[in-house]
């Protein structure tokens, strides 16, 4: 099943995707936009492009594993996007995701406008990554 993934930001929204066989996950793009409603419009644009499925959507938890003002935003544009894809989304727990995207980024020694470009779409690909882990490890 071709998967969508997305890490949702207020500014910036990380875009990625999987392969038929869920083995490879791919940066697709990072989406600069404020207003949920034109967001959730691009990302249906890209859904039919890249023939997703399903879209796995980053939730955003407190380390003690409660919710706040962001994880509910998420939630309402959940319901947005599968207004608008007519697919099912996913939410799946991104703790850490974006800190984690940051590490790999030092590794490959990506700094300045490139980073800032990149780590939406970064966080993207491990949060699908781990839904994908999910999916194998749970059938």
């Amino acid at each position: 099943m071709i998967i969508l993934s997305v890490d949702y930001g207020k500014a910036r929204t990380g875009v990625a995707v999987c392969d038929k066989n869920e083995m490879i996950a791919s940066p697709v793009t990072t989406i600069t936009e404020y207003h949920m409603d034109a967001l959730a419009k691009k990302i249906a644009v890209i859904c039919k492009e890249r023939k997703a499925e399903q879209i796995v959507l980053g939730l955003p938890r407190n380390m003690d594993g409660s919710e706040g003002e962001s994880a509910q935003n998420v939630r309402i544009f959940a319901g947005m996007l599968e207004e608008e894809t007519g697919l099912q989304v996913v939410l799946r727990d991104e703790r850490m995701t974006t800190v984690t995207a940051h590490n790999y980024l030092n590794q490959t020694d990506t700094r300045g406008k490139k980073r800032k470009a990149v780590v939406d779409s970064v966080a993207a690909v491990i949060i699908l990554e781990d839904y994908l882990s999910f999916r194998r490890n749970n059938p």
